[in-house]
């Protein structure tokens, strides 16, 4: 089971016209709501400090972007950027999950996994941290409740977790455990994991997406299917990758080796991967919905 790159990749590239995504533009999140996909993706100009743009298209690789940022730093916590959205639609409101970097030393300190919420897509207004004071990233909510609690997966190093809360404010660390860790045994996922974009729910349970990298910091896709009733509960994670960086664009560029998706929308029975390309372009591939599901509960 492999994802198919499309032919017109990449897809986004940085705007030297444009000062805040002249030098990277990657780790884009992607949802489709009435007939047309909307992308909030990660941007670097001259400055290297990330801002979150917009960009919206009919088929999914043709793109119109707005000419400012959507999100940018405005305190001391996000002075060096707001990095890698996902956003999830959830009881008629948009919720974004990003991560605010402040630059400071050390890494406990530089990165908070934030919250905002929406009504239109465009303006976003704070809700805050799900933990501060650790170095946690690659969090997004799941797209329903749970015993009316939100549900959050997020990456405490080197594994994935989960996080419940009542009112999106307070994430108490007991409603926190673990999902998946490493796998010291298995190759391309055997050092440091995190979740892709908010998983599929499916009839056979939470199809989700996931990457994880190697000891030679190379980063891969893979898949795993969760219990639709306990999302915390692995109920199969296939051995395999089903993507890994080959195109020069992914093996080159500010980071390399590195192919690190955060969306995962299903269209017409076709699972689209947007993917960020050596934190520098945006990529797109593709796969049958069908074939994945089946991979994941039986491969």
């Amino acid at each position: 089971m492999r994802l198919q790159r499309h032919p017109a990749n990449p897809i986004l590239l940085p705007d030297p016209e444009s000062s805040w995504e002249a030098s990277n533009v990657f780790n884009p999140s992607v949802i489709h709501e009435d007939g047309l996909f909307h992308m909030f993706y990660r941007a670097q100009g001259f400055d290297g400090v990330s801002r979150i743009g917009y960009a919206v298209s009919e088929d999914g690789v043709s793109w119109n972007r707005l000419r400012r940022p959507i999100l940018e730093p405005s305190d001391e916590i996000d002075a060096m950027g707001v990095e890698d959205p996902r956003v999830t639609p959830l009881n008629g409101h948009y919720y974004m999950a990003y991560t605010a970097y402040s630059g400071t030393d050390p890494i406990s300190q530089a990165v908070t996994p934030m919250f905002a919420g929406s009504t239109n897509l465009i303006s976003w207004d704070p809700i805050g941290p799900l933990t501060t004071g650790e170095d946690n990233k690659d969090h997004f909510l799941l797209p329903r409740m749970f015993k009316n609690r939100y549900v959050a997966f997020h990456r405490r190093p080197p594994s994935i977790w989960l996080a419940e809360s009542d009112d999106l404010f307070t994430w108490p660390e007991e409603q926190m455990r673990t999902v998946m860790t490493p796998r010291p045994d298995n190759s391309w996922d055997c050092k440091r994991i995190g979740g892709n974009g908010p998983p599929i729910e499916t009839e056979h349970g939470w199809l989700m997406l996931y990457h994880g990298y190697d000891h030679e910091h190379i980063y891969r896709l893979g898949v795993c299917l969760l219990d639709r009733d306990d999302p915390a509960h692995v109920l199969n994670r296939p051995a395999e990758h089903i993507f890994e960086p080959v195109e020069p664009w992914e093996l080159e560029g500010d980071v390399p080796n590195v192919v690190f998706s955060s969306a995962n929308p299903v269209v017409d029975d076709v699972v689209h991967v947007y993917y960020g390309a050596a934190d520098h372009v945006i990529g797109l591939a593709t796969c049958e919905f069908d074939e994945l599901l089946d991979y994941a509960r039986f491969g």
